[in-house]
Protein backbone atom coordinates (compact mmCIF):
# COMPACT_ATOMS: atom_id res chain seq x y z
CA UNK A 1 0.00 0.00 0.00
CA UNK A 2 1.32 3.74 -0.86
CA UNK A 3 -0.42 6.38 0.07
CA UNK A 4 -0.22 10.54 -1.11
CA UNK A 5 1.52 12.95 0.45
CA UNK A 6 0.88 16.01 -0.85
CA UNK A 7 1.12 18.57 2.38
CA UNK A 8 3.09 18.15 5.68
CA UNK A 9 0.34 19.60 7.76
CA UNK A 10 -2.23 17.20 8.82
CA UNK A 11 -5.23 17.10 11.44
CA UNK A 12 -5.90 13.73 12.96
CA UNK A 13 -9.32 13.15 14.36
CA UNK A 14 -10.08 10.53 16.48
CA UNK A 15 -13.03 8.71 15.81
CA UNK A 16 -15.50 7.26 19.15
CA UNK A 17 -17.92 6.46 17.07
CA UNK A 18 -20.31 8.89 16.40
CA UNK A 19 -22.38 9.50 13.44
CA UNK A 20 -20.94 13.09 12.18
CA UNK A 21 -16.97 11.52 11.89
CA UNK A 22 -17.03 12.08 8.36
CA UNK A 23 -18.48 15.11 8.35
CA UNK A 24 -15.82 16.76 10.27
CA UNK A 25 -13.05 15.39 8.04
CA UNK A 26 -14.68 16.99 5.19
CA UNK A 27 -15.29 20.60 6.94
CA UNK A 28 -11.57 20.13 7.63
CA UNK A 29 -10.66 19.09 3.71
CA UNK A 30 -12.77 21.65 2.25
CA UNK A 31 -10.88 24.25 4.38
CA UNK A 32 -8.36 22.87 2.52
CA UNK A 33 -6.29 21.27 5.14
CA UNK A 34 -5.41 17.54 5.20
CA UNK A 35 -6.63 15.20 7.37
CA UNK A 36 -6.81 11.39 8.90
CA UNK A 37 -9.66 9.81 10.49
CA UNK A 38 -8.16 7.62 13.34
CA UNK A 39 -9.63 5.00 16.20
CA UNK A 40 -9.28 6.54 19.22
CA UNK A 41 -7.24 3.42 20.30
CA UNK A 42 -4.19 4.86 18.47
CA UNK A 43 -0.73 5.50 20.58
CA UNK A 44 -0.13 8.73 21.00
CA UNK A 45 3.58 8.30 19.90
CA UNK A 46 1.89 7.53 16.84
CA UNK A 47 0.42 11.03 16.93
CA UNK A 48 3.77 12.40 17.58
CA UNK A 49 5.71 10.88 14.59
CA UNK A 50 2.93 11.94 12.54
CA UNK A 51 4.06 16.07 12.91
CA UNK A 52 0.20 16.51 13.05
CA UNK A 53 -0.80 20.17 13.59
CA UNK A 54 -4.02 19.07 15.56
CA UNK A 55 -6.21 16.73 16.76
CA UNK A 56 -10.37 16.48 17.00
CA UNK A 57 -11.94 14.34 19.13
CA UNK A 58 -15.04 13.25 17.87
CA UNK A 59 -18.97 13.21 19.20
CA UNK A 60 -20.01 9.74 19.83
CA UNK A 61 -23.41 7.87 21.58
CA UNK A 62 -21.70 6.60 25.03
CA UNK A 63 -21.61 8.33 28.35
CA UNK A 64 -18.04 9.19 29.47
CA UNK A 65 -18.29 7.98 32.85
CA UNK A 66 -19.66 4.73 32.37
CA UNK A 67 -17.87 1.18 32.53
CA UNK A 68 -16.68 0.43 28.96
CA UNK A 69 -16.98 3.91 27.58
CA UNK A 70 -14.40 4.45 24.53
CA UNK A 71 -11.36 6.83 26.24
CA UNK A 72 -8.45 7.22 24.23
CA UNK A 73 -4.77 7.57 25.75
CA UNK A 74 -4.80 10.46 28.10
CA UNK A 75 -1.25 11.37 27.21
CA UNK A 76 -3.03 13.38 24.12
CA UNK A 77 -4.10 15.92 25.87
CA UNK A 78 -0.01 16.40 27.01
CA UNK A 79 1.73 16.21 23.33
CA UNK A 80 1.61 20.17 23.08
CA UNK A 81 -0.98 19.47 20.35
CA UNK A 82 -3.88 21.30 19.86
CA UNK A 83 -6.87 19.35 20.74
CA UNK A 84 -10.89 20.20 20.29
CA UNK A 85 -13.44 18.33 21.34
CA UNK A 86 -16.80 18.03 19.77
CA UNK A 87 -19.78 16.80 21.82
CA UNK A 88 -18.45 13.51 23.42
CA UNK A 89 -14.96 14.69 22.51
CA UNK A 90 -15.24 17.61 25.28
CA UNK A 91 -17.13 15.43 27.83
CA UNK A 92 -14.32 12.87 27.44
CA UNK A 93 -11.62 16.07 27.91
CA UNK A 94 -13.47 17.39 30.77
CA UNK A 95 -13.29 14.02 32.39
CA UNK A 96 -9.82 13.01 31.72
CA UNK A 97 -8.59 16.55 33.02
CA UNK A 98 -11.11 16.31 36.16
CA UNK A 99 -14.10 18.36 35.32
CA UNK A 100 -17.51 17.28 36.06
CA UNK A 101 -19.83 15.17 33.31
CA UNK A 102 -23.69 14.31 34.12
CA UNK A 103 -26.99 13.40 32.99
CA UNK A 104 -28.53 16.42 31.62
CA UNK A 105 -31.58 17.41 33.78
CA UNK A 106 -33.33 18.46 30.21
CA UNK A 107 -31.37 16.95 27.08
CA UNK A 108 -30.82 19.22 24.25
CA UNK A 109 -31.91 18.66 20.29
CA UNK A 110 -31.95 20.43 17.87
CA UNK A 111 -31.03 24.28 17.29
CA UNK A 112 -30.13 25.70 20.14
CA UNK A 113 -29.01 29.96 20.82
CA UNK A 114 -25.24 29.95 22.65
CA UNK A 115 -24.30 32.89 24.53
CA UNK A 116 -20.81 33.87 23.21
CA UNK A 117 -19.30 37.16 23.73
CA UNK A 118 -16.43 36.15 26.53
CA UNK A 119 -12.90 36.36 25.83
CA UNK A 120 -11.85 33.07 23.63
CA UNK A 121 -9.35 31.71 21.29
CA UNK A 122 -11.34 29.72 19.81
CA UNK A 123 -14.61 31.59 19.73
CA UNK A 124 -13.20 35.03 19.27
CA UNK A 125 -14.52 35.62 15.63
CA UNK A 126 -18.08 33.86 16.18
CA UNK A 127 -21.14 36.40 17.11
CA UNK A 128 -22.08 36.66 20.89
CA UNK A 129 -25.62 35.23 20.07
CA UNK A 130 -25.73 32.44 17.55
CA UNK A 131 -27.38 29.05 16.83
CA UNK A 132 -25.57 26.00 17.19
CA UNK A 133 -26.81 22.42 16.90
CA UNK A 134 -27.16 20.43 20.06
CA UNK A 135 -27.26 17.02 20.32
CA UNK A 136 -26.65 15.36 23.80
CA UNK A 137 -27.79 14.47 26.92
CA UNK A 138 -25.12 14.62 28.99
CA UNK A 139 -23.25 17.64 29.57
CA UNK A 140 -20.51 19.45 31.53
CA UNK A 141 -21.72 20.18 34.66
CA UNK A 142 -17.92 21.86 35.95
CA UNK A 143 -14.67 22.47 33.57
CA UNK A 144 -11.70 21.16 34.72
CA UNK A 145 -9.37 23.16 36.85
CA UNK A 146 -6.97 25.65 34.54
CA UNK A 147 -10.00 25.61 32.38
CA UNK A 148 -12.07 28.96 31.70
CA UNK A 149 -15.81 28.61 30.08
CA UNK A 150 -16.63 30.68 27.38
CA UNK A 151 -20.04 30.16 26.26
CA UNK A 152 -23.45 28.54 27.18
CA UNK A 153 -26.90 28.24 26.48
CA UNK A 154 -30.34 27.95 28.89
CA UNK A 155 -30.02 24.58 29.66
CA UNK A 156 -25.78 23.62 29.27
CA UNK A 157 -23.45 25.70 31.31
CA UNK A 158 -20.46 24.50 29.90
CA UNK A 159 -20.85 25.10 25.99
CA UNK A 160 -17.45 26.08 25.34
CA UNK A 161 -14.25 26.24 27.31
CA UNK A 162 -10.62 26.20 26.70
CA UNK A 163 -7.26 26.18 28.44
CA UNK A 164 -5.11 28.53 26.31
CA UNK A 165 -1.79 27.21 28.12
CA UNK A 166 -2.32 23.89 27.23
CA UNK A 167 -3.88 24.85 23.59
CA UNK A 168 -7.09 22.40 24.73
CA UNK A 169 -10.73 23.31 23.89
CA UNK A 170 -14.39 22.05 24.18
CA UNK A 171 -17.25 22.19 22.46
CA UNK A 172 -20.88 20.71 23.30
CA UNK A 173 -22.39 21.63 20.15
CA UNK A 174 -21.43 20.36 16.75
CA UNK A 175 -19.50 23.04 14.47
CA UNK A 176 -19.45 20.51 11.47
CA UNK A 177 -22.82 20.78 10.61
CA UNK A 178 -24.83 23.07 8.43
CA UNK A 179 -27.28 23.90 11.00
CA UNK A 180 -24.53 25.37 13.33
CA UNK A 181 -24.56 28.50 11.58
CA UNK A 182 -21.04 29.93 12.62
CA UNK A 183 -19.52 26.24 12.40
CA UNK A 184 -17.24 26.54 10.08
CA UNK A 185 -15.88 30.19 11.68
CA UNK A 186 -14.89 28.04 14.27
CA UNK A 187 -13.19 25.25 12.52
CA UNK A 188 -11.44 27.82 10.25
CA UNK A 189 -10.00 29.48 13.88
CA UNK A 190 -9.02 26.66 15.14
CA UNK A 191 -7.23 25.14 11.98
CA UNK A 192 -5.93 28.23 10.76
CA UNK A 193 -4.94 30.34 13.61
CA UNK A 194 -4.73 27.65 16.99
CA UNK A 195 -3.14 25.10 14.80
CA UNK A 196 -0.83 26.89 12.33
CA UNK A 197 -1.96 24.97 9.24
CA UNK A 198 -1.30 27.17 5.84
CA UNK A 199 -4.03 25.23 3.26
CA UNK A 200 -1.72 23.28 1.00
CA UNK A 201 -3.92 20.16 0.82
CA UNK A 202 -5.12 21.45 -2.96
CA UNK A 203 -6.51 18.87 -5.39
CA UNK A 204 -5.00 20.87 -8.20
CA UNK A 205 -1.91 18.99 -7.43
CA UNK A 206 -2.80 15.73 -6.86
CA UNK A 207 -3.18 14.20 -10.00
CA UNK A 208 0.24 14.67 -11.11
CA UNK A 209 1.48 14.14 -7.82
CA UNK A 210 -0.76 10.46 -8.20
CA UNK A 211 -0.12 9.81 -11.52
CA UNK A 212 3.83 9.90 -10.49
CA UNK A 213 3.62 7.73 -7.69
CA UNK A 214 1.49 5.38 -9.97
CA UNK A 215 4.37 5.04 -12.76
CA UNK A 216 6.96 4.65 -10.31
CA UNK A 217 4.87 1.68 -8.66
CA UNK A 218 3.63 -0.25 -11.32
CA UNK A 219 6.75 0.35 -13.51
CA UNK A 220 6.23 -1.86 -16.85
CA UNK A 221 4.14 -4.76 -14.87
CA UNK A 222 0.39 -5.12 -15.93
CA UNK A 223 -3.08 -4.09 -13.71
CA UNK A 224 -6.40 -4.77 -13.76
CA UNK A 225 -9.54 -2.49 -12.38
CA UNK A 226 -13.16 -3.53 -11.74
CA UNK A 227 -14.68 -1.03 -13.58
CA UNK A 228 -18.76 -1.01 -12.28
CA UNK A 229 -20.02 2.26 -14.15
CA UNK A 230 -19.69 3.90 -10.92
CA UNK A 231 -18.39 7.44 -10.00
CA UNK A 232 -15.47 5.89 -8.09
CA UNK A 233 -14.19 2.92 -9.90
CA UNK A 234 -14.67 5.36 -13.18
CA UNK A 235 -12.41 7.97 -11.98
CA UNK A 236 -10.40 5.04 -10.97
CA UNK A 237 -9.75 3.41 -14.13
CA UNK A 238 -9.23 7.20 -15.69
CA UNK A 239 -6.80 8.14 -13.80
CA UNK A 240 -4.23 4.44 -13.72
CA UNK A 241 -5.21 4.50 -17.40
CA UNK A 242 -3.37 7.93 -17.58
CA UNK A 243 -0.46 6.54 -15.11
CA UNK A 244 -0.09 3.24 -17.46
CA UNK A 245 -2.26 3.46 -20.95
CA UNK A 246 -2.47 0.03 -22.36
CA UNK A 247 -1.02 -1.72 -19.38
CA UNK A 248 -4.24 -2.03 -17.97
CA UNK A 249 -7.40 -3.91 -18.32
CA UNK A 250 -10.68 -3.25 -17.35
CA UNK A 251 -13.53 -5.65 -16.71
CA UNK A 252 -16.82 -4.26 -16.28
CA UNK A 253 -19.08 -6.69 -14.83
CA UNK A 254 -22.80 -5.68 -15.90
CA UNK A 255 -24.94 -7.30 -13.13
CA UNK A 256 -27.69 -5.80 -14.77
CA UNK A 257 -29.00 -3.61 -11.39
CA UNK A 258 -27.70 -0.17 -13.83
CA UNK A 259 -30.39 2.43 -14.69
CA UNK A 260 -32.00 2.57 -18.38
CA UNK A 261 -29.20 2.51 -21.00
CA UNK A 262 -26.13 3.18 -18.58
CA UNK A 263 -24.90 -0.04 -19.38
CA UNK A 264 -23.89 1.16 -22.71
CA UNK A 265 -22.92 4.69 -21.62
CA UNK A 266 -20.30 3.15 -19.58
CA UNK A 267 -18.95 0.97 -22.67
CA UNK A 268 -19.36 3.43 -25.18
CA UNK A 269 -17.29 6.54 -22.85
CA UNK A 270 -14.10 4.38 -21.48
CA UNK A 271 -14.04 1.70 -24.76
CA UNK A 272 -14.65 4.52 -27.56
CA UNK A 273 -13.97 7.67 -26.13
CA UNK A 274 -10.51 6.63 -23.68
CA UNK A 275 -9.55 4.23 -26.12
CA UNK A 276 -9.07 1.89 -22.75
CA UNK A 277 -8.63 -2.24 -22.72
CA UNK A 278 -12.25 -2.87 -21.94
CA UNK A 279 -14.05 -6.11 -21.11
CA UNK A 280 -18.22 -5.84 -20.59
CA UNK A 281 -19.32 -9.44 -19.58
CA UNK A 282 -23.11 -9.37 -19.20
CA UNK A 283 -24.19 -11.78 -16.26
CA UNK A 284 -27.41 -10.14 -15.08
CA UNK A 285 -29.34 -13.75 -16.26
CA UNK A 286 -26.24 -15.29 -13.63
CA UNK A 287 -27.15 -12.38 -10.90
CA UNK A 288 -30.82 -12.72 -11.00
CA UNK A 289 -30.63 -16.58 -10.35
CA UNK A 290 -28.49 -16.19 -7.20
CA UNK A 291 -30.99 -13.70 -5.77
CA UNK A 292 -34.05 -15.92 -6.35
CA UNK A 293 -36.13 -16.25 -3.36
CA UNK A 294 -33.90 -13.31 -1.47
CA UNK A 295 -35.91 -10.80 0.42
CA UNK A 296 -33.52 -9.41 2.75
CA UNK A 297 -31.35 -6.28 1.75
CA UNK A 298 -28.17 -6.98 3.49
CA UNK A 299 -28.55 -10.76 1.98
CA UNK A 300 -29.35 -9.09 -1.17
CA UNK A 301 -25.99 -6.85 -1.10
CA UNK A 302 -23.82 -8.97 0.26
CA UNK A 303 -24.93 -11.57 -2.31
CA UNK A 304 -24.33 -9.10 -5.20
CA UNK A 305 -20.93 -8.41 -3.72
CA UNK A 306 -20.12 -12.05 -3.49
CA UNK A 307 -20.90 -13.15 -6.84
CA UNK A 308 -19.46 -9.27 -8.52
CA UNK A 309 -16.04 -10.96 -7.53
CA UNK A 310 -16.87 -14.42 -8.70
CA UNK A 311 -17.69 -12.98 -11.98
CA UNK A 312 -14.23 -10.72 -11.99
CA UNK A 313 -12.33 -13.57 -11.04
CA UNK A 314 -13.24 -15.65 -13.71
CA UNK A 315 -12.52 -13.15 -16.26
CA UNK A 316 -9.20 -12.48 -14.71
CA UNK A 317 -8.14 -15.74 -14.61
CA UNK A 318 -8.89 -15.77 -18.57
CA UNK A 319 -6.33 -12.49 -19.34
CA UNK A 320 -3.45 -14.35 -17.47
CA UNK A 321 -1.01 -13.40 -14.52
CA UNK A 322 -1.93 -9.66 -14.15
CA UNK A 323 0.58 -8.17 -11.24
CA UNK A 324 -1.61 -5.50 -9.91
CA UNK A 325 -5.28 -5.00 -8.80
CA UNK A 326 -7.12 -1.23 -8.99
CA UNK A 327 -9.74 -0.26 -6.68
CA UNK A 328 -12.07 2.33 -6.43
CA UNK A 329 -11.91 2.70 -2.69
CA UNK A 330 -12.23 5.92 -0.70
CA UNK A 331 -11.74 7.40 2.41
CA UNK A 332 -15.18 7.29 3.66
CA UNK A 333 -15.07 3.35 2.76
CA UNK A 334 -12.18 3.13 4.90
CA UNK A 335 -13.38 4.89 7.61
CA UNK A 336 -16.91 2.75 7.77
CA UNK A 337 -14.86 -0.32 7.38
CA UNK A 338 -12.39 0.26 9.69
CA UNK A 339 -13.24 2.28 12.80
CA UNK A 340 -14.66 0.53 16.40
CA UNK A 341 -17.59 1.56 17.18
CA UNK A 342 -19.76 2.87 14.15
CA UNK A 343 -22.89 0.84 13.68
CA UNK A 344 -22.90 -1.05 10.47
CA UNK A 345 -25.68 0.50 8.76
CA UNK A 346 -25.11 -1.39 5.25
CA UNK A 347 -22.82 -3.08 4.31
CA UNK A 348 -19.86 -1.86 1.99
CA UNK A 349 -18.45 -4.34 -0.96
CA UNK A 350 -15.21 -1.89 -1.84
CA UNK A 351 -13.24 -2.79 1.20
CA UNK A 352 -12.50 -6.51 2.28
CA UNK A 353 -14.00 -7.41 -0.86
CA UNK A 354 -10.67 -8.92 -2.30
CA UNK A 355 -10.99 -12.06 -5.02
CA UNK A 356 -9.65 -15.21 -3.34
CA UNK A 357 -8.44 -17.21 -6.40
CA UNK A 358 -5.93 -14.55 -8.10
CA UNK A 359 -2.46 -13.77 -6.57
CA UNK A 360 -1.93 -10.23 -7.03
CA UNK A 361 2.04 -8.79 -6.19
CA UNK A 362 0.06 -5.30 -5.13
CA UNK A 363 -3.20 -4.11 -4.55
CA UNK A 364 -4.13 -0.26 -6.12
CA UNK A 365 -6.20 2.52 -4.54
CA UNK A 366 -5.30 5.63 -5.76
CA UNK A 367 -8.60 7.34 -4.41
CA UNK A 368 -8.09 5.93 -0.95
CA UNK A 369 -7.57 9.37 0.37
CA UNK A 370 -10.06 11.27 -1.43
CA UNK A 371 -13.77 12.12 0.06
CA UNK A 372 -16.46 11.52 -2.94
CA UNK A 373 -16.72 15.75 -3.46
CA UNK A 374 -12.79 15.68 -3.50
CA UNK A 375 -13.29 11.96 -6.48
CA UNK A 376 -15.00 13.89 -8.15
CA UNK A 377 -13.13 17.00 -8.39
CA UNK A 378 -10.55 14.77 -10.09
CA UNK A 379 -12.78 13.49 -12.27
CA UNK A 380 -13.77 16.92 -13.65
CA UNK A 381 -9.53 17.16 -14.36
CA UNK A 382 -9.40 14.08 -15.97
CA UNK A 383 -12.37 15.08 -18.79
CA UNK A 384 -14.73 11.99 -17.65
CA UNK A 385 -18.15 13.51 -18.65
CA UNK A 386 -19.97 15.59 -16.45
CA UNK A 387 -22.68 13.16 -16.61
CA UNK A 388 -21.17 10.45 -15.04
CA UNK A 389 -18.83 12.42 -12.66
CA UNK A 390 -21.85 14.09 -11.82
CA UNK A 391 -24.09 11.21 -11.41
CA UNK A 392 -25.98 11.56 -8.06
CA UNK A 393 -24.80 8.44 -5.84
CA UNK A 394 -25.69 5.24 -6.74
CA UNK A 395 -25.25 1.60 -4.34
CA UNK A 396 -23.33 -0.55 -5.44
CA UNK A 397 -25.93 -3.46 -6.10
CA UNK A 398 -28.05 -0.78 -8.30
CA UNK A 399 -31.63 -1.40 -8.62
CA UNK A 400 -31.26 -4.35 -6.92
CA UNK A 401 -32.29 -2.38 -3.66
CA UNK A 402 -34.24 -0.16 -5.29
CA UNK A 403 -36.96 -2.99 -5.51
CA UNK A 404 -38.27 -4.35 -2.27
CA UNK A 405 -38.27 -7.97 -1.56
CA UNK A 406 -37.30 -10.53 -3.86
CA UNK A 407 -35.92 -9.25 -7.41
CA UNK A 408 -37.25 -10.65 -10.42
CA UNK A 409 -36.51 -9.74 -14.16
CA UNK A 410 -40.09 -8.25 -14.77
CA UNK A 411 -39.71 -5.92 -11.75
CA UNK A 412 -36.09 -5.11 -13.01
CA UNK A 413 -37.76 -4.16 -16.05
CA UNK A 414 -40.67 -2.07 -14.75
CA UNK A 415 -38.42 0.05 -12.42
CA UNK A 416 -35.61 0.73 -14.97
CA UNK A 417 -38.62 2.29 -17.01
CA UNK A 418 -40.58 3.79 -14.37
CA UNK A 419 -36.99 5.68 -13.17
CA UNK A 420 -35.95 6.90 -16.29
CA UNK A 421 -39.59 8.44 -16.53
CA UNK A 422 -38.64 10.28 -13.16
CA UNK A 423 -35.44 11.37 -14.35
CA UNK A 424 -36.26 12.58 -17.85
CA UNK A 425 -38.97 15.12 -16.41
CA UNK A 426 -37.44 16.43 -13.15
CA UNK A 427 -34.42 17.04 -15.58
CA UNK A 428 -36.54 19.04 -18.14
CA UNK A 429 -38.82 20.81 -15.44
CA UNK A 430 -36.21 23.16 -15.21
CA UNK A 431 -36.13 23.59 -11.21
CA UNK A 432 -34.38 26.39 -9.24
CA UNK A 433 -33.10 24.24 -7.28
CA UNK A 434 -32.43 20.42 -8.22
CA UNK A 435 -32.76 18.01 -5.61
CA UNK A 436 -29.48 16.59 -4.26
CA UNK A 437 -30.59 13.09 -5.50
CA UNK A 438 -34.10 11.36 -6.71
CA UNK A 439 -35.02 8.10 -7.89
CA UNK A 440 -37.83 5.51 -7.89
CA UNK A 441 -38.00 2.80 -5.75
CA UNK A 442 -40.82 -0.37 -6.89
CA UNK A 443 -42.51 -1.55 -3.24
CA UNK A 444 -43.59 -5.21 -2.61
CA UNK A 445 -46.83 -3.48 -1.62
CA UNK A 446 -50.15 -4.16 -4.52
CA UNK A 447 -52.96 -2.22 -4.51
CA UNK A 448 -56.70 -1.96 -6.13
CA UNK A 449 -56.72 0.13 -9.20
CA UNK A 450 -59.39 1.68 -11.93
CA UNK A 451 -57.19 0.83 -15.51
CA UNK A 452 -60.07 1.97 -18.11
CA UNK A 453 -62.91 0.47 -17.28
CA UNK A 454 -61.73 -2.66 -15.94
CA UNK A 455 -59.90 -3.41 -12.17
CA UNK A 456 -56.36 -3.74 -11.45
CA UNK A 457 -54.03 -5.02 -8.65
CA UNK A 458 -50.69 -3.86 -9.28
CA UNK A 459 -47.68 -2.48 -7.48
CA UNK A 460 -47.02 0.65 -5.99
CA UNK A 461 -44.27 2.95 -6.90
CA UNK A 462 -42.55 5.15 -4.79
CA UNK A 463 -40.75 8.39 -5.95
CA UNK A 464 -37.71 9.86 -3.45
CA UNK A 465 -35.91 12.89 -3.86
CA UNK A 466 -33.62 14.27 -1.39
CA UNK A 467 -32.09 17.77 -0.39
CA UNK A 468 -28.31 17.28 1.15
CA UNK A 469 -25.11 18.27 1.08
CA UNK A 470 -23.50 15.59 2.72
CA UNK A 471 -25.97 12.88 2.25
CA UNK A 472 -25.10 11.97 6.17
CA UNK A 473 -28.46 14.04 6.97
CA UNK A 474 -31.21 14.72 4.22
CA UNK A 475 -34.57 16.51 4.25
CA UNK A 476 -37.42 15.42 1.59
CA UNK A 477 -37.19 17.78 -1.73
CA UNK A 478 -40.49 19.60 -1.87
CA UNK A 479 -40.94 19.16 -5.60
CA UNK A 480 -44.05 21.13 -7.23
CA UNK A 481 -47.41 19.37 -7.18
CA UNK A 482 -47.90 19.51 -10.83
CA UNK A 483 -44.64 17.83 -11.13
CA UNK A 484 -45.33 14.92 -9.32
CA UNK A 485 -48.67 14.55 -10.95
CA UNK A 486 -46.89 14.51 -14.28
CA UNK A 487 -44.64 12.02 -13.29
CA UNK A 488 -46.98 9.65 -11.96
CA UNK A 489 -49.34 9.45 -14.48
CA UNK A 490 -46.74 9.43 -17.37
CA UNK A 491 -45.50 6.39 -14.98
CA UNK A 492 -49.03 4.97 -14.91
CA UNK A 493 -49.99 5.78 -18.35
CA UNK A 494 -46.55 3.94 -19.99
CA UNK A 495 -45.44 1.49 -17.72
CA UNK A 496 -46.89 -1.64 -17.56
CA UNK A 497 -47.32 -3.22 -13.55
CA UNK A 498 -47.88 0.34 -11.63
CA UNK A 499 -51.35 1.35 -11.03
CA UNK A 500 -50.49 3.73 -8.29
CA UNK A 501 -47.44 6.07 -7.13
CA UNK A 502 -46.44 7.74 -3.47
CA UNK A 503 -44.27 9.88 -2.69
CA UNK A 504 -41.85 10.01 0.44
CA UNK A 505 -41.42 12.73 2.59
CA UNK A 506 -39.01 11.49 5.26
CA UNK A 507 -36.61 12.99 6.04
CA UNK A 508 -32.88 11.38 6.99
CA UNK A 509 -32.64 10.91 10.24
CA UNK A 510 -35.13 9.24 10.88
CA UNK A 511 -35.39 7.11 7.53
CA UNK A 512 -32.21 6.82 4.94
CA UNK A 513 -32.14 7.63 1.86
CA UNK A 514 -32.63 4.67 0.40
CA UNK A 515 -35.29 2.31 1.21
CA UNK A 516 -32.84 -0.44 1.62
Amino acid sequence: MFKINLSNEKIIILDFGGQYSQLIARRVRELNVFCEVKSYKINPEDIKKSDCKGIILSGGPNSVYIENAPRCNYQIFDLGIPVLGICYGAQLMAYAMGGQVCKTPTSEYGNTIVNFGRKSLLTKNISSKSTCWMSHSDYIAEAPEGFSVTAESSDCPVACMENEEKKLFGVQFHPEVNHTEEGSTLIKTFLYEICGCKRTWKMESFIEEKVKQLKEKIGNKKAICALSGGVDSSVAATLLHKAIGNQLTCIFVDHGFLRKHESNEVERIFKDEFNMNLVKVNAQERFLKKLEGVSDPESKRKLIGEEFIRVFEEEAIKLGYTDFLCQGTIYPDVIESGTDNAEVIKSHHNVGGLPTNISFSGIIEPLRDLFKDEVRKVGHELGIPKKLVNRQPFPGPGLAIRIIGEVTNEKLEILKEADAIMREEIESYKLSHSPNQYFAVLTNTKSVGVMGDGRSYEYTLALRAVDTSDFMTAKFSPLPYDLLEKISTKIINKVSGINRVVYDITSKPPATIEWE
